[in-house]
């Protein structure tokens, strides 16, 4: 029987405020599989039109997964968020885009037929699991030279991103460090960032009870020149700072994705249609280079131009990695178009939760941009792969015409 490929929607998306890696940080003494619960059981309860049955998959991404990470996470996360014993689910590891790949699998399992409805998240606790911990990389990459030994340090291959690129400043990465701070604190100065976010009660054995309600990250009125002596951590005299890269972070996100015929069906709301998405390899050393061909192979198998893009929201792992992007495209470093509530930097980047937060942002922005039809994610990922998703806006007039 031939088969059509049914159009997948984003229903809506959750995440708890993201929280500082620590002791200190505010989720110290939360599991981090009680995080993406939370954001589970938060989604079902704002769509009741949701019957818990019709759920079909569950996708959870950590991407050191042990622990209160571990044990096939999605299907426990699946069991205790209430969804019936009949729901599957399963865990997955791309690192930082972990997230990015539980909602592509979902997204081509309903495509083709195999689910309806399914959900998708990720979660990180670094103060509790630290990235790399327990592993035990193979000598051979480093002893047989199939990567140079800094792949391995994600900061050291951001040092390497600016040798590459000379035209990548300090200075720009730092401009642009500022501009994703000021912009988050504009975006909680206007609430665009709360009404996604689910709280968190929290313990403490030494603070008691907290509620974690607003990012903790943040450094709002952070300028250039607090920024311009910071310590270089990966290199001496480098460029790659505390103050242009993303923090260590806890923090959760999950999304519900639906065939467009099944959302319409149950009265779900469609914030987004897919387009197209892609994932690609690229030289482990520079690895904040591989959001370009991945947006590249996205643009073709979409049959669109970056001009067509309206809107970005990109992971800011690091500021380089951002500005080599916009700077392959001729995109200026402070266009509106990109990152309009902030990012990592300023919000903080749980690794493998953080692609969904960008859905979440991207598909607000939809809403507040009806005349633009088409928006991105990208993101880097670790040891040399980069990711980008496309989306369409609902909301512009001609959606769905070309579908």
């Amino acid at each position: 029987m031939p088969r059509t490929l049914r159009e997948v929607v984003f229903v809506d998306g959750v995440r708890t405020p993201f929280g500082k890696a620590g002791e200190k940080g505010i989720y110290a003494q939360t599991r981090a599989d009680d995080l993406v619960i939370k954001c589970i059981r938060e989604l079902l309860d704002r769509h009741p039109e949701l019957p818990k049955e019709r759920v079909d998959e569950v996708a959870v991404a950590a991407t050191t997964q042990i622990g209160d990470q571990g044990l096939t996470l999605g299907r426990l996360a699946a069991l205790l968020s209430g969804l019936p014993n009949t729901v599957p689910g399963y865990s997955v590891d791309r690192m930082c885009a972990g997230a990015m790949t539980a909602v592509t699998n979902v997204s081509s399992a309903i495509a083709f037929g195999s689910a309806d409805i399914a959900i998708a998240g990720g979660v990180e606790h670094m103060g509790r699991h630290p990235m790399g911990e327990g592993v035990d990389p193979n000598p051979r990459i480093i002893s047989e030279g199939l990567v140079d030994e800094s792949a391995l340090v994600m900061g050291a291959t951001a040092e390497n991103l600016h040798d590459r690129f000379p035209q990548l400043t300090k200075e720009r990465s730092d401009a642009y460090a500022v501009n994703s701070q000021a912009k988050l604190a504009k975006a909680y100065e206007d609430g665009k960032i709360q009404p996604d976010l689910v709280s968190v009660a929290t313990r403490h054995a030494e603070k008691g009870w907290g509620l974690a309600s607003v990012d903790e990250p943040p450094r709002p009125g952070t300028d250039m020149e607090m920024l311009a002596g910071l310590k270089t951590p990966f290199r001496p005299h480098g460029k790659v700072t505390a103050g242009n890269s993303a923090g260590l972070n806890d923090g959760a996100t999950a999304c519900i994705l639906a065939a467009e015929d099944v959302a319409t069906e149950l009265g779900l709301p469609v914030k987004m249609r897919l387009v197209s998405y892609a994932f690609v390899g690229v030289e482990p050393e520079v690895m904040g280079i591989g959001p370009v061909p991945a947006a590249e192979k996205a643009l073709a198998q979409a049959g669109l131009s970056i001009d067509d893009i309206g809107l970005f929201d990109l992971n800011e792992a690091f500021a380089v990695q951002v500005v080599a992007f916009l700077d392959h495209f001729g995109i200026p470093d402070d266009s509106p178009k990109v990152n309009k509530y902030g990012g990592a930097i300023a919000t903080g980047h749980p690794l493998a939760s953080s692609a969904v937060r960008l859905m979440i942002q991207l598909a607000r922005q939809f809403e507040e941009n009806p005349d633009i039809r088409y928006g991105m994610n990208a993101m880097c990922i670790g040891i040399g792969m980069g990711g980008a998703v496309i989306w369409e806006n609902p909301h512009h007039k001609d959606y769905g015409k070309d579908a």
